[in-house]
């Protein structure tokens, strides 16, 4: 059971620094600050895939208690040809294709700590962090929308002049 605390200790402490490092997007008086509805059905989902996670790993604890492990849940995962089908896909997923997506997705967008995202689907859930990631997204599209760049100037301060003159 310590492992479960331990685990939820880090999930918070990760998920807090990911919204601390990004806390533009949930703070000040800017046109979008409100929640949308996207963005509202996504921290539903992120909660409710935690909760489902948090229900099925005090279990696995409770049934397994000193064999629960690393090693055993991760070994349990390829239990038959379904479970290893699910395992392999979710396992790729997570650890190559998501930290790939949020970091270069999320840099390109101006997101900080992207790859906190991965960090955070380590102690939290793959879904929580994903659907994370996607509010988080959601909310820097309305924050460019209310701070557009502003346009790019020559060295004395005049606008640059266009490519497409």
């Amino acid at each position: 059971m310590a492992s479960l605390i331990i685990h939820a200790v880090l999930g918070v402490a990760t998920t807090s620094y990911v919204a601390w490092r990004n806390r533009r997007l949930f703070t000040g008086r800017w046109a979008g600050v409100r929640v949308s509805p996207l963005e509202a059905l996504y921290y539903l989902l992120a909660v409710v895939s935690v909760g489902l996670g948090w229900y099925f790993n005090i279990r696995y604890v409770q049934q397994f208690g000193d064999r629960a492990s690393w090693i055993h849940f991760t070994k349990s995962l390829f239990s038959n040809w379904a479970a290893d089908s699910a395992a392999q896909d979710y396992i790729i997923a997570n650890v190559i294709l998501f930290p790939l997506w949020t970091i270069t997705d999320g840099r390109r967008r101006g997101i900080r700590v992207p790859w906190g995202f991965f960090v955070m689907s380590l102690f939290t859930s793959f879904a929580f962090s994903m659907a994370a990631y996607l509010a988080v997204v959601e909310r820097q599209v309305r924050y460019d929308r209310a701070f557009p760049p502003a346009a790019p100037t020559d060295p004395a301060g005049e606008p640059a002049a266009s490519s497409t003159a």
